[in-house]
């Protein structure tokens, strides 16, 4: 899931809503200041999507877009879209497969504390466009229920979070903390309602060239797991971006988790018998409007 790009915050302080008053005598009215859209769009390359350190198209590029609307008065909502494999990857029956993540959000995104500080509360709907799907379910009562079994035995992969979350900006050190937590099975884990995700996310501004440096690190607890199978793992990355100017930015990163394994079978794993959390390099290129 992409974060939202504007608050209703900065659409606030950019002068939308602002008037002037002129003086009958006067000779010219000063000129105003372009409205800004309370819609953005955006349109990312990357080389590999990975999220929670996971990767989804089994380590090859994907396209992502979406756009966001963001009221003044800090209510959001927004619909984000990349292109996945992972489902066809990790099912158990080869006849289920989706390529594409759907998300849809919305939340309310205020500053409560102070300037610089924006309080985020929201819910997030994970969609996945299936095909298959409706032979293997019935799998999720029975191979599933066990171990390794667990994931993509036929449980739906479409998953709910709430979240909370409290951007910071202490100078040139801006980021947020957050944590979500699963309203329905998580991400086609049987019986993993209430797992959830706190995570940390800092960014410092070098004020050299445009340049940025980014740090995370997460943990996906996975709920209800099994004697010996704990899916549960921690991922971290460290990385930059790069604002080019005009909306056009890049990243580029280094991404890892800790997720386990169980003899010699990785917890997730791909078809060429890797860690989907294995750690490597991702660049990314965006275009926002």
């Amino acid at each position: 899931m992409k974060t939202i790009q504007k608050s209703a915050i900065a659409l606030a302080a950019s002068g939308l809503f602002a008037t002037a008053a002129f003086a009958q005598s006067a000779p010219a009215a000063a000129p105003e200041a372009p409205e800004v859209s309370p819609i953005t769009a955006n349109v990312t390359v990357v080389s590999d999507y990975r999220y929670r350190g996971l990767t989804q198209s089994n380590f090859k590029p994907a396209i992502q877009g979406g756009f966001d609307y963001a009221h003044e008065s800090g209510f959001y909502i927004g619909n984000w879209n990349s292109s996945i494999s992972w489902i066809a990857d990790t099912y158990s029956s080869s006849a289920v497969s989706s390529s594409i993540e759907m998300d849809f959000y919305a939340g309310y995104k205020k500053e409560l504390i102070g300037e610089g500080f924006a309080s985020d509360i929201g819910l997030l709907q994970y969609y996945y466009p299936t095909q298959g799907f409706g032979a293997t379910s019935s799998l999720a009562t029975t191979a599933n229920k066990n171990g390794i079994a667990r994931q993509g035995a036929g449980t739906n992969p479409n998953t709910t979070e709430a979240y909370i979350a409290q951007n910071f900006t202490f100078g040139p050190i801006t980021g947020f903390a957050k944590f979500s937590y699963s309203l329905s099975d998580t991400f086609g884990f049987y019986n993993s309602k209430g797992s959830y995700y706190p995570d940390l996310t800092v960014n410092y501004d070098t004020g050299v060239w445009g340049v940025t440096l980014n740090a995370h690190a997460g943990y996906q607890y996975i709920s209800n797991n099994k004697p010996g199978y704990d899916f549960s793992y921690t991922d971290w990355k460290l990385g930059l971006t790069k604002d080019f100017g005009g909306g056009l930015s890049g990243s580029a990163a280094y991404v890892a988790t800790n997720a386990g394994k169980v003899g010699a079978a990785y917890l997730y794993q791909t078809p060429q018998v890797k860690s989907q959390g294995q750690g490597g390099a991702v660049v990314s290129l965006t275009k926002t409007f």
